[in-house]
């Protein structure tokens, strides 16, 4: 494995074959400023190709698991001109919105499952970014908002995509044209989170136990899984089952089957070899 990078928005601890992905700003409410948004691809990417991690973990530090957009994103000249031709700003103001919806994309993108486990508040921005995960986890205390609205904007980055494919259509309509907090127990009841749990220890040990779970499974078959699912919430059924019978006959061996059975008959834990690492082909 080689070293990951510093960041400066989050701490990452790789343990167990888990990936624990910590925001690391609590003072700022682990608010998303410019290098937040520049950083969480990079940091998925490296931890991708760089660590023998098969899920991804992301939590908070602090009172809040994020207050969501700094508004300093927006208020840089260099990136968002509020001066000149206006078709000009327009095409650029796109661009700027098209990367920062592909920073979060990023999480759907990445082989390895991503379990958000939150606390508090996940505000803006911050909900964008778990409708983005695989599965959610939350504390007693947490709520969630489509705080945008408040503000006089439509979320722009994902909640409004993803959330209808999560929780009924009708209450997603509501929250987002009201911009209502909902809390653990509505999320809970909706399907939005898995689990609720007393605190926010109490959730990053159940959390964890469940990514151990994941991460001794046959990581082709997990990605395999979030592949499939993936293309099966944007595509018709008949389309998903051609794409999906394609796939296995491109990736299915019998290999971790094999192993699989093999460990059962000796009532022992398979060993699964890892996939190989995502690598830049014009890297060193």
């Amino acid at each position: 494995m080689s070293e990951l990078a510093n960041y400066e928005s989050f701490n990452i601890e790789v343990k167990d074959q888990i990936a624990h992905v910590q925001f690391s700003r609590p003072e700022a409410l682990n608010t998303m400023n410019k290098a937040f948004w520049l950083e969480l691809p990079r940091c998925v990417q490296d931890i991708e190709a760089n660590t023998d991690a098969r899920v991804i973990v992301i939590s908070s530090t602090g009172k809040h698991f994020s207050a969501g957009m700094d508004l300093g994103v927006f208020s840089d000249p260099k990136s968002v001109p509020m001066s000149g031709d206006p078709g000009r700003m327009a095409e650029n103001l796109r661009r700027v919105v098209l990367q920062l919806q592909d920073t979060l994309t990023s999480l759907e993108r990445v082989r390895l499952p991503v379990l958000a486990a939150v606390h508090g508040g996940c505000i803006g921005g911050a909900l964008d970014l778990v409708c983005a995960a695989d599965s959610r986890y939350c504390t007693a205390d947490a709520y969630f908002t489509i705080k945008e609205t408040e503000l006089g904007m439509t979320a722009d980055v994902g909640t409004l995509q993803r959330l209808p494919k999560l929780m009924p259509e009708g209450v997603v309509r509501e929250l987002a044209y009201t911009g209502r907090k909902f809390g653990a127990e509505e999320a809970h009841r909706l399907g939005f989170v898995n689990t609720v749990y007393e605190s926010q220890e109490a959730m990053l040990e159940g959390v964890m136990a469940i990514a151990a779970q994941i991460a001794a499974n046959s990581p082709l078959a997990v990605t395999g899984c979030k592949e499939m699912i993936n293309f099966s919430r944007d595509h018709s059924v008949e389309d998903s089952l051609k794409y999906m019978a394609t796939w296995q006959s491109g990736m299915f061996r019998p290999t971790d089957m094999m192993k699989s059975f093999q460990a059962k008959a000796q009532k022992q834990a398979p060993v699964y070899d890892d996939l190989f690492p995502v690598k830049d082909l014009f890297s060193n």
